[in-house]
Order: structure tokens, then C-alpha cells, then sequence
């Protein structure tokens, strides 16, 4: 993997706040799908994961218009979003920290 893939991972991953963001997004998943899943009439059970991903999911539902897209691309659409805001998020906070614009720490040992 080289250092980009690397670097677009740690921000969409590993930074706590997309962490934090992404458990808050999967918890809301989980449940839509349980209460899909057990309860008779599930109702807009779908609305909280779809609010997680506000800002970027209005603008793909958008395209759509007035026709409700299938499940998986619903559930694609929904996942891509959710991923897309959780590597802005991690960058707005790296680059808070200001570790963004000190560039790539050097590798190996160090000599004193």
C-alpha cells in the first residue's frame, strides 16, 4: 500500500473523531436493521442512518428526484457518503492539529 492509501485510510479510520463518527453511523445501521428485521412494521426506521450522512446524502437523493432507488443502491449510496464525510471529518481535525502541513514524519532509525 503506498503512502497515500496509507494516509486516506488513517483519515477515514483511524483518526478518533471518524472513529467515533463511523460507530456512531454503524450503531444507527444495526439498529434500522434489527428493527427492519424483527418488527412488523419498520416504518422510517431507515431515516436515522440516512440523517448521519445528511449534508452528502441529500445531494445524491437529489439525483434520484422522486423515485425511491432500489435497496443496495441505497444502501451503496448511503455507505460511500457515510465514508466520504468520515474522511473529510478526519482531515478538518489532522488538519487542526496542524500535522498536515508539517509533512511525512522520516522513517527509520533515529541517530543521536
Amino acid at each position: 500500500m503506498n503512502a497515500r492509501m496509507r494516509t486516506l485510510a488513517r483519515l477515514t479510520f483511524a483518526n478518533p473523531a471518524s472513529a467515533i463518527y463511523l460507530g456512531l453511523v454503524g450503531v444507527a445501521i444495526g439498529v434500522a436493521t434489527a428493527v427492519t428485521l424483527f418488527a412488523q412494521d419498520p416504518g422510517f426506521v431507515w431515516v436515522l442512518p440516512a440523517l448521519c450522512a445528511f449534508p452528502l446524502f441529500m445531494l445524491v437523493a437529489l439525483i434520484h428526484g422522486d423515485g425511491q432507488p432500489a435497496t443496495w443502491l441505497f444502501l451503496a449510496e448511503l455507505v460511500l457518503c457515510v465514508l466520504v464525510q468520515s474522511l473529510v471529518l478526519g482531515t478538518i481535525v489532522e488538519a487542526s492539529r496542524g500535522r498536515l502541513r508539517q509533512g511525512p514524519r522520516p522513517t527509520g532509525p533515529r541517530t543521536s
